[in-house]
């Protein structure tokens, strides 16, 4: 973020990663995702995190060849040039990681009134949820170097107590409970891709971390592939540790308490809480990787023209964006319900992928990409996304019209600030000409 307090090294960079994904991931959507999988959603998350496996090949060669803050909104920016387009695309995935910021903040508060015995109030959700915004941006208001202290600490406690937890459930399960005569359909394996999919989608964050990872050329794809493999052996072995340990019915009651409740039977009610602290640790870890990431696309953004330039000043050891980007936050979650947001939020920054890998095919030269992997990441994000919206219009389509007002509030965004600023762009530029809210 400041070239003062760089570096991040190969290991703080797959931490970032790690903590992105789980955080978001096994503790949030593994009641939903076995709602659907059912005792075969361990299947799911292997296959999930082998597009995501692809999908970061062809994000690590575009971060490779240019190492920016802004990861994706830098990429698109490379591919289509600066115009409404790109723009559109980079406030779009600001949007979509504001979203994210907010819905993890939400979760935090679920989990620790839970802890605390005070669900179903409203008010103390916000309240925690609130409270630990205010604290990551304060903890990244004194830069990189804390981002990356609290991220090392808060991922290395989360994955020793959901190994524990998977190895003696793995231990104590019920062959029985795991025999293929129980699995779905694959028809239902397959849809619930689209949503054990986004439980890796953090591993873009580390992407956000080019400008200041050692040696990116080579440390960029090992993070995103190491990381990826972490989380996919995690995600595993807990999924199967749960369900080895519990009916389905239970599982889906229990929803984003689902490793909570399936570490009753085997550690009591101990065990609960113990999880329930994992939960926490894992949440806030993700939400300070995300909020390091979007204080990154915000600087890119402005940089491109496509935010005021007030989001790329120094303040401290970061940026204004960080600021804006709490602050808004902030402010949803005081106001919006993100149940259905958080749907919304998936199918966007799969769009945003399936865009990337496109404009990715226009410069693959340069990159010196494989077009086969390149080409087969742009598919398989655009399956992900076909098999999301079967899934959930055959209950509503809320979502699907959800998804279209995002894209067309992201491109009156871009058209509102270039009509304000007067900013023209050139055709086929690579930059902007005239000012930028100076």
């Amino acid at each position: 973020m400041i070239n003062s307090t760089r570096k991040i090294s190969l290991w703080s960079a797959v931490g970032i990663g790690v903590g992105a994904m789980i955080g978001a991931g096994i503790f949030a959507l593994m009641g939903e995702a076995g709602a659907i999988a059912g005792k075969a959603v361990y299947i799911s998350f292997i296959l999930a995190g082998i597009l995501a496996a692809i999908s970061g090949y062809s994000l690590a060669k575009l971060g490779a060849r240019y190492p920016a803050a802004g990861g994706i909104v830098e990429y698109v920016v490379k591919s289509f040039g600066v115009n409404i387009f790109s723009g559109g695309i980079s406030v779009m995935l600001y949007l979509a990681t504001i979203i994210s910021l907010a819905l993890l903040a939400k979760a935090f508060g679920s989990y620790s009134i839970a802890l605390l015995n005070m669900k179903g109030s409203l008010l103390y959700t916000n309240i925690f949820a609130l409270s630990i915004m205010v604290l990551l941006g304060i903890v990244q208001y004194f830069g990189i170097k804390k981002v990356v202290k609290f991220q090392n600490v808060a991922i290395i406690i989360t994955i020793i107590i959901l190994v524990i937890f998977a190895t003696t459930g793995l231990i104590t399960m019920k062959p029985e409970l795991m025999a293929t005569a129980l699995y779905p359909s694959s028809n239902k394996i397959l849809f619930s891709i689209a949503i054990t999919f986004f439980s890796y989608e953090g591993f873009r964050i580390i992407t956000n971390t080019a400008e200041d990872i050692v040696n990116p050329g080579k440390n960029l794809m090992r993070a995103i592939f190491i990381s990826i493999a972490i989380t996919m052996v995690i995600y595993t072995a807990l999924a199967i540790a749960i369900f080895g340990n519990l009916e389905v019915d239970k599982v889906i009651e229990a929803k984003e308490f689902a490793l909570a409740e399936a570490a009753k039977p085997i550690f009591g009610i101990v065990g609960f809480t113990i999880i329930s602290i994992a939960a926490l640790f894992a949440i806030s870890s993700s939400i300070n990787a995300v909020l390091y990431a979007a204080t990154n696309i915000s600087f890119q953004m402005a940089k491109d023209g496509h935010l005021p330039i007030f989001f790329a000043k120094t303040i401290g050891n970061t940026r204004q964006g960080l600021l804006i980007t709490v602050l808004i936050t902030v402010l949803l979650i005081i106001f919006l319900n993100l149940l259905q947001i958080a749907a919304v939020g998936s199918i966007t920054v799969l769009f945003i992928h399936s865009v990337t890998h496109l404009g990715h095919l226009k410069i693959i030269r340069q990159t010196k990409a494989s077009k086969f992997w390149v080409a087969t990441a742009l598919l398989a994000t655009l399956a992900v996304i076909v098999l999301f919206l079967i899934y959930s219009i055959k209950d509503s389509f809320t979502i699907l019209y959800l998804f279209i007002g995002i894209l067309a509030l992201s491109f009156l965004i871009e058209l509102v600030i270039r009509f304000i600023t007067h900013r023209k762009v050139d055709k086929g530029s690579k930059g902007i000409s005239g000012e930028i809210f100076s």
